[in-house]
């Protein structure tokens, strides 16, 4: 059954939003990044929902989407607050100069493809090379990466859950803050000790915010690569701080779309009820990512994304030059 929708001139099944969104949050949400990042080509592409306003639609997946991966990641105790904080205070001022550039510098579909396709070509690049990192450090040094002793603990703490009558969590399957500064920020997460620089940190999610502000994704697809690869965190202890930075940014996005004249001639209002229908299926997708993320190696995590994020980024560099 196709369906007109108003705002954005897309006409499509109302079955065909929700299944997209919920298969790509699945994958996505596993890694700290909602797939905003991927429903945008989607619906450039596939939907040719071309106007500034796809941006802020994609805020509005993210509102309803994210909640459900974000409750997860803080009831399994691997939502790393310091981390999400920084993060929050930096992305936030930063998406108003996002939106502002989006409107007025960017509104021309294939400029905006090629900011796309930069944002992405980067960030997949930094993933498959920490991949490859990853892979040649356990070959040359044969001894076991930090998540490879993630693993080990995780797997020695079920087999000692399931000796009890009630299984629970083992002490070091969360996320514990050593000690918090406005210089560093330290944290434990089973048994491995991890910290950032509080600073540089804030300064990254700044710029973040800035190009998430103007993609229409809060900025998560680019910071949990960085958090990763420059910072090299844990996958696992980045995915929910990530999301909820996301969340909070995409909320603020949501707004300055909606509610903050473009401009003459530039359709920047969201079309929400199309927004809200991607969001129900990635509420789905989200809540099983996170529930089955640490049952996933963080190498294959960082293959899968980097893989995709790069086809795309690709895909859409020669769209540019090649209409």
């Amino acid at each position: 059954m196709d369906f007109l929708f108003a705002v954005s001139g897309v006409k499509t099944n109302l079955f065909l939003p929700p299944l997209v969104a919920m298969v790509i949050s699945f994958l996505t949400s596993m890694g700290g990044i909602s797939g905003a990042f991927l429903l945008l080509p989607f619906q450039m592409s596939v939907l040719n929902y071309t106007a500034p306003s796809v941006s802020g639609t994609n805020h509005v997946f993210n509102i309803f989407a994210i909640p459900s991966g974000v409750y997860r990641y803080i009831k399994e105790g691997r939502m790393a607050w310091p981390l999400t904080w920084v993060v929050i205070a930096g992305t936030l001022p930063g998406v108003f100069l996002g939106y502002y550039a989006r409107v007025h510098y960017i509104p021309d579909p294939r400029a905006f493809k090629l900011f796309v396709g930069s944002v992405l070509l980067f960030t997949g690049l930094r993933l498959l090379r920490e991949f490859i990192k990853d892979t040649r450090r356990g070959v040359v040094s044969g001894s076991p990466s930090p998540e490879e002793r993630f693993r080990a603990r995780g797997e020695a703490g079920k087999r000692q859950e399931a000796l009890r009558p009630v299984p629970v969590l083992t002490r070091d399957a969360v996320v514990r803050t050593i000690s918090l500064s406005l210089t560093r920020v330290a944290y434990e997460f089973r048994g491995e000790r991890f910290s950032f620089n509080t600073i540089e940190m804030f300064g990254l999610a700044f710029i973040v915010g800035i190009i998430g502000g103007a993609y229409g994704i809060g900025g998560g697809s680019i910071i949990a690569p960085f958090c990763v690869t420059v910072f090299h965190l844990p996958v696992y202890t980045v995915a929910g701080a990530a999301l909820m930075a996301t969340f909070m940014t995409s909320v603020a996005g949501a707004l300055f779309f909606t509610l903050i004249p473009a401009g003459k001639g530039i359709a920047a209002m969201p079309d929400w009820p199309l927004g809200v229908l991607f969001g129900l299926g990635g509420f789905i997708g989200m809540y099983f990512g996170a529930r089955f993320q640490k049952f996933v190696p963080q190498r294959f995590l960082k293959l899968m994304l980097g893989a995709v994020i790069v086809f795309l980024a690709i895909r859409y560099v020669v769209q540019y030059f090649m209409p």
